[in-house]
């Protein structure tokens, strides 16, 4: 379940492997240019509502890019959420076959709508093949048994599967400064992914529940007086108060989370800035939903309703990042202080 995760209309069915780009063998002009592009831009269409709104606030040749990002990483993670059940091994040759298919195209050699794109994107903005192999990485622990005994344990999923789009995105959007801006834009892109991974797995707790998965670290469970076997059995725990101030508890380390990575939008190029607040702020809307159902995610997922998503984009097209001094700086070990036994008072420090 990444950062890109997001219910799949029924209407549409799922992109075959050979929509994938998986089929090494297919013919590199089956696809003009134009339609590689637009290939992606009906993925990102068809599976991310927010995003799409959002990245109509960005250029369009950084549009162009941000799709095919996008494109990459949702194919990866459906391979993992619309596997086939009781057989892993399918699953595992499938991401093996695409990891290949990424270190061809990080060669400079595409197949397929998604990874021709993914050759363009890299070379026009010098993207390195760490975040992406990262993403692929993160998105293989799904096959496993999930389970993430505290919070450092889910804090390291996050930055795997969220942290490394986060990185992927700050390449696309461009920062005003030298590589030392850059670097720094990018330890507050990778924190923004942890707290919209975080949002996701909030939201979606049911959902993950059926697929038998809860990623909430144990630790927090049991200092509620929860247990991981109740989130995926027992549908009713949403109703009750110890439930409540676990979520209580979540929404503010995500809130803290984007407080923290909040500043790095102004080290952004301007022509993203908006994109990136409409993003960040479309994200963290989601906790005012969980609030709005009274933190029962397992019943319902929490939804932002269209007029909410409108306000948003209207407030992202007015922001005006202010000015950051560059001396700044963000460290990589974010922590939380835990106060397990009501909801929480410390923020995250850093």
């Amino acid at each position: 379940m990444t950062s890109v995760n997001a219910p799949i209309p029924h209407a549409t069915a799922a992109p075959s492997s050979s929509d994938h780009g998986m089929d090494a063998s297919a013919p590199a002009a089956t696809f003009s240019t134009g339609d590689d592009a637009r290939y992606c831009e009906r993925v990102v269409r068809d599976h991310a509502r927010t995003f799409s709104l959002a990245s109509r606030l960005l250029p369009p040749h950084k549009r162009r890019a941000a799709y095919a990002l996008y494109a990459f990483c949702r194919l990866a993670d459906d391979l993992v959420d619309l596997a086939p059940a009781g057989n892993i091994a399918i699953t595992i040759a499938q991401l093996a076959a695409y990891r290949k298919q990424l270190d061809e195209a990080l060669a400079g050699r595409g197949t397929g709508p998604v990874f021709r794109e993914v050759v363009r994107v890299v070379r026009e903005y010098s993207i390195p093949g760490d975040p992406l192999h990262e993403l692929l990485e993160g998105v293989a622990r799904d096959l496993q048994n999930v389970r993430h005994a505290n919070w450092e344990e889910l804090r390291r999923y996050c930055e795997g599967v969220a942290s490394s789009v986060g990185e992927m995105c700050t390449n696309v959007f461009g920062v005003q400064g030298d590589e030392a801006v850059r670097r720094q834009a990018v330890r507050y892109a990778r924190t923004l992914g942890v707290a919209m991974q975080l949002t996701n797995i909030l939201r979606d707790v049911g959902e993950d529940a059926a697929r038998g998965r809860c990623y909430l670290p144990d630790s927090d469970l049991a200092s509620f007086g929860l247990t991981r076997d109740e989130i995926l059995n027992n549908p009713a725990v949403a109703e009750e108060e110890r439930w409540r101030h676990l979520m209580i508890f979540e929404v503010a380390r995500a809130r803290a989370l984007y407080r923290v990575a909040a500043p790095g939008i102004a080290l952004l190029e301007r022509d993203a800035q908006s994109c990136a607040t409409a993003c960040a702020t479309g994200y963290a809307g989601i906790l005012k939903a969980i609030e709005g159902q009274n933190y029962n995610t397992i019943a319902s997922r929490a939804r932002l309703g269209n007029l909410a998503r409108v306000g948003i984009l209207w407030d992202a097209w007015r922001f005006r990042a202010p000015v950051l001094s560059t001396t700044t700086t963000v460290s990589t070990d974010l922590f939380w202080e835990e106060h397990p036994s009501g909801p929480p008072v410390k923020d995250i420090q850093i």
